[in-house]
């Protein structure tokens, strides 16, 4: 009898062992699943964030040979910086990374402040429907361009820090989650505020 307790007690500890194991199994699948999702979600959101700066940024490089046409009669001798527009129009269509994206936005900030200054000169041009309405746009687009930029970057810094953090930069590594690029602005210029309302 007594050796029947004992091999009952035995299966006893052993299946208890077992069902102890599947639990701390179990337990470590559900929180790798976890953190995944999560990290998953998370790069999506920075995508998305990404999109929105993307979607503006077109916006605004759209609204460019219709600025163009509307400043070309006026600023003949403005030439140049006509074709710097155009061109950073067409380098913005084959940029790839966030990085020539950025560097793109920046020169075009700089241009397009040129352009508004310049029209400064023109009177005509200023009390031209066209060129008012295209400005408003513009300044417009350059509001939604700066919060889609900061939402971008407070998205990729939430996305990034989780990449940093114990036990996420654990699961991130072995999954291969790579930090995103901060959108920052290139030159010292266009740091400064980038008005596009001329109207005194």
């Amino acid at each position: 009898m007594s050796s029947a307790l004992t091999i009952g007690s035995i299966g006893l500890i052993i299946g208890l062992i077992v069902v102890f194991f599947v639990v701390v199994i179990a337990a470590i699948a559900i929180f790798f699943i976890v953190v995944y999702n999560g990290l998953v979600r998370a790069r999506q959101k920075v995508r998305n964030a990404w999109s929105q700066i993307d979607v503006q940024l077109q916006r605004r490089f759209d609204l460019i040979p219709n600025l163009v046409e509307c400043v070309k009669g006026y600023m003949a001798h403005e030439e140049g910086t006509l074709q710097k527009i155009t061109e950073l129009r067409t380098s913005w269509a084959n940029a790839q990374t966030i990085n020539e994206k950025a560097k793109l936005e920046g020169e075009l900030s700089t241009t397009l402040k040129t352009i508004m200054a310049v029209s400064e000169n023109y009177p005509d041009l200023k009390a031209n429907q066209n060129f008012l309405s295209l400005q408003n746009d513009l300044k417009d687009t350059e509001n939604k361009i700066s919060y889609a930029r900061q939402f971008y970057n407070d998205t990729v810094t939430m996305y990034n820090t989780s990449l940093e953090v114990f036990p996420k930069n654990f699961v991130g590594s072995m999954f291969k989650f790579k930090p995103e690029a901060l959108f920052e602005v290139q030159s010292s210029e266009v740091k400064n505020n980038v008005k596009v309302d001329f109207n005194k």
